[in-house]
């Protein structure tokens, strides 16, 4: 175990120097341990996770190389690397190893603890996101006076600390929680022993309401400070301390960026939220909304607000149209995925019996769909989402299904591949070979797609979809088909070969 302890150690040096001319590091030849010892090392690095044929991953290499330039001159420098998931040397069981769905996927790693990486993926953005994670996971504050006003003025989700002194146990808790959750909010403390003014100063959130030293207080920021809801809660130890930041740190409505992941069940509210320009306009609208999200909170639903400008290929998954006209539109979301959509005025009387309906399960989901298409003789079968549920997830046969987008230079290059496969299986009782454009129709999120084409084999008995990573030649597809199908194929044995003669 020494030796390989040794190793390892001898080895970072030479890794972390190995890809310098790019300015990226590449640990696509690494194997997953030797992985995970380079990126325990480091106190922060970005990792983007790649597939060479991958037309996103094409676009991002430039914007994350530039970015690794930028952050390599700083102190502390930054590393950003990347791995290659189609690499047998390593890559591929790296990407594995950290269930690795799409490409690329980009993952902030902190002390060996990975974190999403959710922001822009432009070069600037990168920088930016990565340099707000470098230095001190929470700033100290010397008085009361001065965490006062940061509380009277914070713009920004604000968790603040009080302790007795650094030896403080809920303090350890705290800056444990701030070190690796630096994306959830803002993070301030001050120790009493070391402060320059009383406790008393702190008169907003003084002694004689719910804080107290030692405490936790999770702000609100000014802008959504309301008299539907609280404008700060105190922790009470019943729960993590990331999960309930995580829990409470949107309020009762959230305003929704483009990098937010929507929560299911949730009702959206699209409008013109610009809380830079129009705050109180924001908060008009909002506060409506919140009215209503206070009627429903021990339920199990969240409530967004989403500005129309930013969400626009959003509103048109539920069949809305922009206009001009279009001031403020509704939309729910459940736990299934399934969408639906309000015609109605706004006003807190129709958005409340919106949501009533939504929770109660009386409103018809909108499903966005091609016309049906004719079937009857084609090698390819053609998914939309009328058929979807008739044709893949309720079929008793084995689906090979490619979820693409007419627009996608490698779709376009695998459709006459994908049609001969389709051809050669025409007559098997016990698969269909399906195809489906994943810009024009709903599917079910049991197939996620992040890019194009992306292929999944959904078997006919487990009815669990198995997404297909492997070569995309006409050979590699019917092999793969041949050992997987459920019962074996009448014209090819399960090495994709075709039978001969005596064997049919």
């Amino acid at each position: 175990m020494a030796r390989v302890q040794l190793a390892i150690g001898l080895l970072l040096p030479f890794l972390l120097v190995a890809s310098a001319a790019d300015s990226v590091i590449d640990y696509s030849a690494l194997s997953p341990d030797e992985f995970k010892a380079n990126i325990d090392s480091q106190d922060l690095i970005l990792v983007k996770f790649y597939a060479p044929w991958c037309g996103h991953c094409k676009r991002l290499a430039p914007e994350y190389e530039e970015a690794a330039k930028k952050l390599a001159g700083d102190d502390p420098a930054v590393p950003l690397a990347k791995v290659d998931c189609t690499n047998d040397n390593g890559g591929k069981d790296i990407c594995s190893k950290y269930e690795v769905q799409g490409y690329p996927t980009v993952k902030i790693f902190r002390n060996g603890q990975a974190a999403d990486y959710n922001d822009g993926r432009d070069s600037d953005s990168i920088v930016k996101k990565m340099r707000s994670l470098a230095g001190p996971s929470s700033k100290t504050v010397e008085s009361f006076e001065k965490l006062e006003t940061m509380y009277k003025e914070g713009k920004n989700l604000l968790v603040i600390g009080l302790f007795k002194s650094s030896n403080d146990a809920l303090y350890k808790q705290f800056i444990e929680t701030a070190n690796h959750n630096r994306d959830l909010a803002s993070y301030v403390h001050i120790f009493e022993d070391k402060a320059s003014d009383k406790f008393e100063k702190l008169a907003t959130l003084g002694a004689d309401k719910a804080v107290k030293v030692s405490s936790i207080v999770l702000a609100r920021p000014t802008n959504y400070r309301s008299k539907f809801e609280p404008d700060y809660l105190v922790y009470d130890s019943s729960d993590e301390l990331k999960d309930w930041i995580a829990e409470n740190k949107d309020g009762l409505v959230m305003a929704r960026t483009p990098s937010d992941k929507v929560p299911k069940p949730c009702v959206i509210v699209y409008y013109n939220v610009d809380y830079v320009r129009d705050p109180k306009g924001t908060n008009y609208w909002r506060n409506r909304v919140l009215k209503v999200a206070t009627k429903y909170k021990d339920q199990d639903v969240k409530f967004a607000i989403s500005n129309i400008a930013d969400f626009g290929a959003e509103m048109s998954e539920y069949g809305l149209t922009i206009s001009r006209d279009m001031t403020i539109a509704t939309v729910a979301l459940d736990k299934d995925g399934k969408k639906y959509s309000s015609n109605d005025k706004f006003s807190v009387e129709t958005f409340d019996k919106f949501v009533e309906s939504f929770l109660a399960g009386k409103l018809e989901p909108f499903l966005k769909s091609e016309d049906l298409p004719d079937n009857e003789d084609a090698p390819v079968k053609t998914a939309v989402g009328k058929n979807f549920e008739d044709l893949v997830t309720k079929s008793e046969k084995d689906i090979f299904i490619e979820f693409y987008a007419p627009w996608c230079g490698y779709c376009k290059s695998l459709a006459p591949i994908w049609e001969e496969l389709g051809t050669k299986l025409k007559g098997e009782p016990g698969v269909d070979i399906v195809k489906l454009d994943a810009t024009a129709n709903d599917y079910p999120p049991i197939f996620p797609v992040q890019g194009f084409p992306t292929l999944y084999w959904y078997p006919k008995d487990s009815k669990t979809p198995v997404k297909y990573e492997g070569g995309r030649e006409l050979n590699d597809l019917l092999a793969y088909v041949a050992k997987q199908s459920t019962d074996e194929l009448e014209g090819y044995n399960r090495d994709g070969d075709e039978k001969k003669r005596e064997e049919l």
